[in-house]
């Protein structure tokens, strides 16, 4: 509706400024000739806005107008106490901050829509955290999170995956990213964007020199970069594999996340797959399956789970034929 477009120009305009009319087409999904008439319609109506021109130009607000805006709608009230990642206010500092603003939205929403609001937040849970997944270091976020709001370079001591010491990088960081629990720094390194997870982070050191940021790039662009980089990794084996129908919703759970595409599952007693690996090795959690399994291609990864089966069995053998039989290591505490 055009109330709805007009309401929510007028608010990105109060908390952005100057905004291009091309990012506030993108934004309310329309063209820009239509965000130009919407300007048009909120000026006859008593707003002071106005257009700039030029190649840094946008449309903006007159200095210093501020408008209260208090019609939410019920769903619009709804949302705003279904907080998804709740973790991230804990690592930010901000949990008391949170629990007071959202007790003043409530008071100042509009009586009618105050009980679902208060419903909501006893209904709906919202736990980023996968299952089963060992619990992560501790944080601390805080010269991370000080960079980023003051624009300023860091210098950080750092442990890249599979290194066996930290390093030293000066970085010059767009903002912060939590995914399934997960802190990342999303930052350039000599002018490439980088990924640093916050806890491999050994020492951050705010620098007095100002971020060099590359001009016109925001953290969500940089961080759609590299997503799709991890995500888009190509793969150094594919394992082509049938599972039984018994365990094929435990395998989804445990192995989903390496599915090359959505097999294609009938009423068959197997169902094949195919799985991208970084390298073979990477294929042993497929024996917590057992039976349920098979590794159908290639033979290297055949062999390689056979003979870790193997020695599962001899070290059992070992120990059911008498303590001095036992060829595996000795129990804890003997």
């Amino acid at each position: 509706m055009k109330s709805d477009r007009l309401l929510s120009l007028l608010l990105l305009l109060q908390t952005r400024g100057l905004v291009p009319a091309t990012e506030l087409a993108e934004r309310l999904e329309v063209s820009v000739r239509t965000i130009y008439r919407d300007v048009e319609a909120l000026s006859a109506s008593g707003v002071p806005v106005y257009a700039e021109r030029g190649r840094h130009g946008g449309i903006t607000l007159l200095p210093g107008f501020r408008t209260d805006v208090t019609g939410l709608t019920a769903d619009e009230s709804r949302a705003l106490f279904v907080l998804a990642a709740q973790g991230a206010h804990a690592a930010l500092g901000l949990d008391r901050a949170l629990g007071s603003a959202l007790r003043k939205v409530m008071a100042a929403l509009p009586a009618p829509h105050r009980p679902a609001a208060e419903l909501t937040s006893r209904r709906i849970l919202v736990d980023p955290d996968r299952w089963m997944r060992t619990p992560l270091p501790a944080v601390d976020l805080d010269v991370l999170n000080r960079a980023v709001f003051a624009d300023r370079r860091l210098r950080l001591r750092y442990r890249s995956s599979g290194a066996p010491a930290p390093k030293t990088y000066t970085v010059d960081p767009y903002g912060l990213v939590v995914k399934a629990g997960v802190w990342y720094l999303v930052a350039d390194h000599r002018g490439e964007p980088r990924l640093f997870r916050a806890d491999r982070v050994h020492r951050a050191e705010l620098l007095d020199d100002p971020v060099r940021r590359r001009a016109g790039v925001e953290l969500a662009e940089v961080w759609e970069r590299l997503r799709r980089r991890v995500e888009e990794r190509p793969a150094g084996i594919l394992v082509r594999a049938r599972v039984h129908r018994d365990r094929y919703d435990r395998f989804l759970r445990l192995h989903g996340d390496r599915l090359t595409a959505a097999p294609e599952r009938g009423e068959e007693e197997w169902t094949e797959v195919e799985l991208a690996l970084g390298e073979p090795g990477e294929a042993r959690p497929l024996l917590a399956l057992g039976g349920s399994i098979e590794v159908l291609e290639p033979e290297e990864v055949r062999t390689l789970l056979a003979q870790a089966a193997a020695e599962v069995v001899a070290l059992y053998r070992g120990t059911t034929s008498g303590l001095g039989a036992r060829t595996g290591p000795p129990t804890p505490g003997a």
